[in-house]
């Protein structure tokens, strides 16, 4: 584990990045985790300076250097929305990410390289393991095979193939429409009755075309061993008055699974995500941070006071969304002691900045997002 008295860090990102990466992800005590993180963020903000004309424009008289994450410097997500950021030659452009955004809307586009898009993935391994194992589990998908179809990377096609790689005999539940697959249903919980098994699907869908159409139709599942993921889409959930104790309760009654886990994460920073344990908190793994700033001031505030959410990743380095000001609402709820044993910074999502527009992978359901 890193402490205070070791050497100087890596001075290249790749050493830095595998340095942090080695520690365990949730093994970190705040204030080593924030050392290590404002090192690694520093050497990315002096790499896009480098390399992408648009972030030098805007941060080339700020500080090389950073201490504190009240000295990074931060991007408005919805920048990607409107600029071409990049900070890698046209052709090492492995693929094109595009993010969510309601129809006939502008989608954010991300652009990866091979290394980038291999540090996502690696990093989604490494923290989704803490919490399903490294089995891979026979899967149902909350969606259907259809999302895979698109010629375009939508961010909810990239999140059911990047979820998918953690199950085996994958059964999709709905149907082109949307609807209820009761035969698939049926056959995969007959077929795992008393077995773990791995549920993945967008929030709003889990609960709208899945959830709700089980208690329409009457039908209870035995996948009381199962594993249920779930991440997006909120906003209605909000909107109908479905509070996360409430979902996680009608889940428990349709299906038996008592293990519901939701994850805060965005396809302008894909692995960087946020799993809620089970007490029912948001974490941040040793790769990524959560700052509140508030919204007035964008001063960063303290424990338990509310503001915009920034996201801060170890993984972006083919586009400089390594630090990004997001349009969510949350607060910080601790750092370091949470009853269930991990480290680090813990928070929550209470909601959306005014007039933001609504962007869950979820809440797209009818076309690419």
């Amino acid at each position: 584990m890193i402490t205070a008295d070791i050497a100087p860090f890596p001075k290249s990102y790749e050493d830095a990045y595998n340095l942090l990466l080695s520690e365990p992800v949730y093994g970190l005590p705040q204030a080593e985790k924030s050392r290590l993180l404002c090192h690694v963020t520093s050497l990315l903000h002096q790499h896009h300076l480098t390399h992408c004309d648009a972030y030098h424009q805007l941060f080339a008289s700020s500080a090389e250097t950073f201490h504190e994450y009240s000295d990074l410097p931060y991007l408005a997500v919805r920048l990607f929305k409107l600029m071409h950021l990049s900070s890698v030659a046209p052709q090492n452009v492995f693929k094109t990410l595009q993010s969510s955004g309601t129809t006939g809307q502008v989608t954010a586009k991300v652009t990866l390289d091979k290394q980038t898009s291999a540090r996502q993935s690696k990093a989604l391994v490494t923290i989704m393991q803490q919490f399903i194992g490294k089995q891979r589990l026979p899967m149902l998908i909350i969606d259907s095979p259809d999302v895979l179809k698109s010629p375009h990377l939508s961010a909810r096609g990239a999140g059911v193939g990047g979820m998918a790689f953690f199950g085996r005999g994958h059964t999709y539940a709905l149907n082109t429409d949307m609807s209820l697959n009761h035969q698939a249903v049926k056959e995969f919980a007959d077929k795992y009755a008393g077995q773990p098994v791995l549920v993945f699907g967008f929030t709003f869908m889990v609960w709208l075309h899945f959830v709700e159409a089980l208690k329409e139709d009457g039908i209870a599942l035995n996948l009381s061993d199962g594993i249920l993921i779930h991440s997006g889409g909120w906003k209605k959930l909000k909107d109908k008055q479905v509070s996360n104790l409430q979902f996680k309760d009608t889940v428990r009654a349709v299906t038996g699974i008592t293990k519901v886990h939701n994850f805060y994460g965005m396809a302008e920073q894909v692995g960087s995500v946020f799993v809620e344990c089970e007490e029912g908190h948001l974490h941040a793994p040793s790769l990524a941070e959560v700052v509140i700033r508030d919204p007035r001031t964008l001063a960063i505030c303290g424990p338990d006071e509310p503001g915009i959410i920034q996201v801060i990743s170890a993984l972006p380095h083919s586009y400089p969304g390594y630090s990004l000001l997001t349009e969510d609402r949350g607060r910080i709820m601790g750092e370091d002691d949470c009853a269930c044993g991990r480290k680090g910074r813990y928070f929550e999502v209470t909601g959306r900045l005014p007039k933001a527009e609504l962007r869950g992978c979820s809440d797209t359901a009818g076309g690419a997002v």
